[in-house]
């Protein structure tokens, strides 16, 4: 078995309180799982997102990646052998009844492609859709319930890949017969695939399939907005409590801000999410997007700290807060989060309103 999907951050090696916004933030750049999430039996075919990339000064540019789209085929029947994002043979006798999910990212797109009533277990991270608070939880960051998944009578865990979810826990869970799925995004591409081997795993491919041409058309809709814009030089802080901490170099978050709109400040290296001051201060942010904000952090607090008044962002007080949930989280709200990602960057820009068809390809609670 192999569980190595990636030379990016280890969430285990964050902070306590960024470990419910890191599930798809690190990236491997030589790896696309797109071409091998759903294996064989995965039923989509590749079409180029246009790209809109501009080069950066602040970081490695970002490569341009392919989204799924529909194949004219069926989806598989039952039963099938999925290759899920740890390139393990994951094989399903029947259509799963009794679903667990250990990440937010994957309880949301059970949701958002009309498995959610199977949804028996979740982590007790989980906070999307509403009905998720209420579930029975069978995870936290530290640990995973494998007695009680076990005696749900589960027939499919889908865990995160990278270390999301322990591996000591789904390598017992494997061994006790139960069927797990991991899935782990390394980018945008990634993303939507995912959410197609998800509804494949489940019997729901062509619903997934519909939620993800949906969400590629949003992509390509606010790339094509912000293609003729200045692209700032933008910092993402996802927290500052005591280290600084940002996107990796080639990373979900650092793909996000390029589609939005801004040149993606990153610490420089893949395996790492924190960035000295020094080399922040060097890299002069011309926007900082706060996704700490909703933990108590404020423009003021940004502009106060010692040395970083000399800031372009600072002075101009382009300091700006963002539902950082929305945008971090590697699941069918990720066009939404995209929306409010450009319209941080680029105040100015108008996009249709969060949450109609032609912003978003996820449903509206």
């Amino acid at each position: 078995m192999n569980l190595s999907v990636s030379q990016g951050p280890n969430p285990a090696r964050l902070p306590a309180r960024l470990l419910g916004r890191i599930s798809g933030l690190t990236v491997a750049a030589a790896l696309l799982f797109g071409a091998c999430s759903g294996g064989a039996t995965s039923g989509f075919s590749a079409a180029p997102i246009p790209s809109t990339e501009a080069s950066t000064a602040a970081s490695p540019s970002v490569a341009p990646t392919v989204a799924p789209t529909p194949s004219p085929s069926l989806a598989p029947a039952f039963p099938l052998t999925l290759t899920d994002d740890a390139h393990n043979q994951v094989v399903l006798k029947a259509e799963p009844k009794k679903i667990v999910s250990l990440t937010p990212a994957a309880t949301e797109t059970l949701f958002a492609i009309g498995a959610g009533d199977r949804v028996v277990a979740d982590g007790d991270f989980d906070d999307f859709p509403a009905q998720v608070k209420s579930l029975p939880h069978v995870a936290t960051y530290s640990s995973v319930d494998v007695e009680k998944i076990v005696g749900l009578g589960t027939d499919l865990v889908i865990a995160g890949g990278n270390g999301f979810n322990k591996p000591d826990a789904i390598k017992q869970l494997q061994n006790l017969g139960v069927p797990v799925l991991i899935v782990y995004a390394p980018d945008v591409a990634g993303v939507l695939s995912d959410i197609n081997l998800i509804g494949d795993a489940v019997g729901d491919g062509a619903s997934a399939r519909q939620l993800t041409t949906t969400m590629a058309s949003g992509i390509s809709a606010i790339r094509a907005a912000t293609a003729s814009l200045p692209q700032p030089r933008t910092f993402y802080e996802l927290d500052a409590t005591k280290d600084i901490y940002g996107p990796a170099p080639d990373s979900f978050l650092a793909q996000e801000i390029t589609y939005a709109g801004g040149n993606p400040i990153t610490t420089g290296d893949p395996a790492i999410f924190s960035i000295p001051l020094e080399k922040l201060i060097a890299a002069d942010p011309q926007v900082i997007v706060m996704g700490d904000s909703a933990y108590g952090t404020t423009a003021a607090m940004v502009a106060a700290r010692p040395g970083w008044k000399v800031m372009t962002a600072v002075k101009n007080g382009a300091i700006e807060p963002i539902d950082d949930l929305v945008v971090s989280r590697p699941g069918p709200r990720l066009v939404d989060g995209l929306r409010l990602l450009a319209l941080a960057i680029h105040p100015d820009l108008v996009l249709p309103p969060l949450g109609s068809p032609a912003a978003s390809g996820s449903p509206t609670p």
